[in-house]
């Protein structure tokens, strides 16, 4: 109860595609996992739209889509919104409730700061407008994880408004290509968390815990289609979906439910329905025909949020006492849309380079650890640690932070490589050995298993020499202008080699040869 959430609500956006064949769903008991125990709070993060598309057939005619999300994030604090009640993830229940929390006669609101400030911050990092005043309003409505028969929240005026997000979809044949989306934001405002109701169905009874709803993020999704052109289509609310798997299987399904609903003459009813993840399809929940009215008032406990910036900060002005937004921006971090174009401009990197060291949790952090300490270029350095060392972690399903083979150890590799000290095929095996997690440095492992390119010139001659003469087909091949037999003789010298011989020294000795 009284959770910090933000809540943030954005515009739908449409596209158009053709007909899509609808799934059906026929079990119709009660939704089981994260639908059963229903959770309702609020954080509201952007309404994001996602979409399907397909070539029509011939005489079809085609369908627009219209998503909007409505995303619900609870706010890193250690106290909530409204209370001085602390706030911790399975404490047992009902035990971090605070008299406000349970709505006695008399208690007061008491605004937090911090989750103000993640607000701000939250505005900010979507490019969103904040407003400087900003109203609090009570949402009136009864369900039994509200006893104060109201919630708080920022219905007229919230925190910030009129923001956007970047974000890339792969696309291609490889889903290498990256093509750049923005999704606008409609508004970011505070609000109330409810309790969490626990449906108990062998004793018909619910159970009320007012710690605070437990799911960090969850998303009610509200969707629709049309023919373009034409007015849009009634929506239908797809509630608390909590992972991003949900959402899009939610989304998918509900786009071609309706789609097929109206091809077969049917109708889309103005409902709220949730999503059985066992089944993948959605379920009808309660028709929204006759919309509640929430009567929103003034929330009159508490007086206009006012924030202030360095042009309308007050001379002499408290800090502690007031939350200035410049301030507040320059805490924070890089952004990712920045960090990625950074990537691209100081290393000449691919765009869809910069997309994966991102999205995998730590391998930025490495990347840069052994840009830092090797003198290979960059372009070496992105190949290695998104080809190999990305490949051997999901390869054995490891994280960045478990991985056996340190920034310092690729570092010295690569100078090896670099260097000329060894092949790229011995690199290799450097790599693979650096795997076995036995504390060798990539310097020792090449020292033990002989691994240095081969540095006399004449013992290469003799051996590539020796090589032409026990394979005078090829050599006949070459001569004839097959281009392709000199990388023959190249893989049968660096064979007898182990690696070890240069391909570039073997190519020159052998072309030298031929033309002698």
């Amino acid at each position: 109860m009284a959770a910090p959430m933000l809540r943030w609500v954005g515009r739908g956006r449409r596209w158009t595609f053709a007909q899509v064949d609808g799934g059906s769903c026929h079990r119709r008991e009660a939704p089981t996992g994260s639908t059963s125990n229903r959770i309702r709070g609020r954080s509201s993060v952007a309404q994001q739209p996602l979409y399907t598309t397909q070539k029509p057939r011939k005489g079809e005619h085609k369908w627009a889509a219209v998503v909007g999300l409505e995303i619900h994030a609870q706010i890193s604090s250690n106290s909530k919104l409204f209370s001085g009640s602390q706030v911790r993830f399975s404490a047992p229940p009902n035990s971090l409730v605070s008299f406000f929390d349970a709505s006695l006669p008399g208690t007061l609101p008491v605004l937090n700061r911090r989750c103000v400030e993640a607000a701000v911050m939250t505005g900010l990092a979507l490019n969103c407008h904040i407003n400087k005043k900003s109203l609090f309003d009570r949402k009136h409505y009864f369900y039994a994880d509200l006893p104060a028969g109201y919630q708080i929240t920022q219905q007229r005026l919230p925190i910030a408004v009129n923001g956007s997000l970047t974000y890339g979809v792969c696309a291609g044949k490889k889903q290498s290509q990256v093509i750049p989306k923005t999704v606008r934001i409609k508004q970011i405002q505070l609000e109330q968390d409810s309790g969490k109701s626990l449906h108990d169905d062998l004793r018909s009874q619910t159970l009320i815990d007012l710690n605070r709803a437990e799911g960090q993020l969850r998303v009610d999704a509200n969707i629709s289609v049309h023919h373009p052109g034409e007015p849009l289509g009634v929506r239908t609310e797809v509630k608390n979906l909590n992972s991003i798997r949900f959402l899009a299987k939610a989304i998918d399904y509900e786009i071609q439910r309706q789609i097929n609903e109206l091809e077969n003459g049917g109708e889309i009813l103005n409902e709220t329905r949730s999503f059985h993840y066992q089944l993948g399809c959605t379920m009808s929940m309660r028709d929204k025909e006759g919309k509640q009215d929430y009567r929103f008032m003034p929330e009159p406990n508490l007086p206009p949020l006012v924030l202030y910036d360095a042009t309308s900060l007050p001379a002499g002005a408290d800090p502690q006492q007031v939350i200035n937004i410049d301030q507040i921006r320059e805490t924070l971090p890089e952004l990712p849309s920045v960090t990625r174009e950074r990537l691209v401009q100081q290393y000449g990197m691919l765009l869809e380079h910069s997309f994966t060291l991102l999205n995998e949790v730590g391998l930025l952090e490495f990347f840069q650890n052994v840009i830092k300490e090797t003198r290979a270029e960059p372009k070496k350095v992105t190949s290695w640690v998104l080809n190999t060392f990305l490949g051997y972690l999901k390869q054995q399903n490891l994280a960045v932070s478990e991985s056996p083979v340190t920034p310092s150890a690729l570092a010295e590799l690569l100078d090896l490589l670099d260097s000329r000290t060894i092949s790229s095929a011995a690199a290799k095996q450097v790599f693979e050995e650096l795997w076995k997690r036995e504390g060798k440095t990539p310097g020792q492992i090449v020292s033990e298993k002989q691994l240095e390119l081969m540095e006399d010139r004449g013992a290469l001659e003799q051996l590539c020499h020796s090589m032409m003469e026990a394979h005078p087909q090829v050599v006949m091949d070459l001569k004839k202008g097959n281009p392709r037999a000199i990388n023959k003789l190249i893989g049968l010298v660096r064979k007898a080699t182990q690696s070890r011989a240069d391909p570039a020294m073997i190519k020159e000795i052998l072309e030298k040869k031929l033309s002698s």
